[in-house]
């Protein structure tokens, strides 16, 4: 398999050891550690549902993440042109810009979006894995 683009979801579920993941989700990543790649869009997620008490952390958010990060390096992602331009060719039924980002990131970089949001999953002309 390819990279592996974590969704938000998915990248936060298995830092903090969710049993919300799905094993075969859980193992796929474990075992293919070197090849994780996160969007710099999951972290301002992240920081955002922090900031609302949508989620909660042990510690400031920045110290989390660098902690995170420690813990579970992976690649970045980084946001280039070609992504926000693909941004737009993307078709979802609603319009949460972090799911655009997310699937046009996994286009441009040629990556394995995993992920369990159903209206992904569905994407034409994206490789996604939910296990």
């Amino acid at each position: 398999m390819r990279g592996l683009l974590l969704d938000t979801h998915i990248w936060f579920w298995y830092l903090m050891g969710s049993s919300r993941l799905p094993r075969l989700i859980r193992d796929l990543i474990a075992h293919s550690l070197e090849e994780c790649w996160v969007s710099p869009i999951s972290v301002w997620e992240l920081g955002m549902l922090a900031d609302k008490g949508r989620i909660r952390l042990d510690r400031e958010f920045r110290d989390w993440l660098g902690a995170a990060l420690e813990a579970m390096p992976v690649k970045d992602a980084t946001l280039t042109r070609e992504v926000a331009l693909r941004c737009g060719e993307i078709e979802l039924p609603h319009r949460d810009p972090a799911d655009r980002f997310l699937a046009a990131t996994a286009q441009v970089y040629g990556l394995t979006l995993v992920t369990v949001d159903g209206h992904l999953r569905e994407l034409k002309n994206l490789q996604t894995f939910s296990g």
